[in-house]
Formats: structure tokens, sequence, C-alpha cells
């Protein structure tokens, strides 16, 4: 064979390894994430939002105009391209909490009083 056809040959093979690979790695990179909140506080979540671990840019509330009242449960489910996402939960009051969750993996996340809380003081 000549250089010319073993070049082609590399090229074609490589091309087709890489179209082939792609469902694989599309599939891998976004995940399922669902999360129950429990909101075992006094307090009503208002907004829950996701976001990428270390970016602050939240994507679109969950809640969708509902409210998780106190002693009130919701399920929310998310797709994530990461190995974690960040959960922000937003109370009655504006202020913030955060929990952070394993990518495809379903998670219960217990809101109590206790609970530190992010009221931009």
């Amino acid at each position: 064979m000549t250089k010319r056809k073993i070049g082609g040959l590399a090229i074609f093979t490589l091309a087709l390894g890489a179209i082939a690979a792609m469902p694989l790695l599309s599939s891998a990179a976004r995940s399922s994430t669902p999360v129950t909140i429990v909101n075992n506080s006094s307090r009503d979540i208002r907004h829950v939002y996701f976001s990428p671990t270390n970016q602050d840019n939240w994507g679109p509330d969950q809640l969708n105009n509902s409210v998780i009242g106190a002693g009130a449960t919701a399920s929310v489910d998310s797709s994530c391209t990461g190995a974690d996402v960040k959960v922000i939960a937003e109370d009655q009051d504006g202020c913030f909490l955060y929990k952070v969750v394993t990518c495809g993996q379903s998670t219960t996340w217990t809101i109590t009083n206790d609970a530190s809380r992010d009221c931009g003081n």
C-alpha cells in the first residue's frame, strides 16, 4: 500500500471511531438527578434551582410557582452534566440554602430550622 492510501485509511478509521463513540459520550455526560426535598422547617420554600457546583448561574425555578410549605415534601428532577450539582432552595424570607448532590443518584434533602441560611448579610 502507498503512504497516501495508509494515511487515508487511518483518517477514515479515526473518523468512524469518533462517530461511533458520540452516543456513548453524550449519554455519559448528562444524567437525571431526582431530589426529594423534605421541609421540616417553619418556613415555606418558594423556589428551588439547580446549578453547576463551581458556578452561580442557576437554572430555572424547579417549583414552577409552587411552594413547599412547612411540613411538606416535593420532588424535583434535573439533568446535570458534571459529577455533582448544587441544589439551591429559597425560603419565604429570600434566604438561600444549598446542598450538593451527586449527579445521577436519587437524594433526599431534609431542611430544618437549624439549617444555615445565606441571607446576604
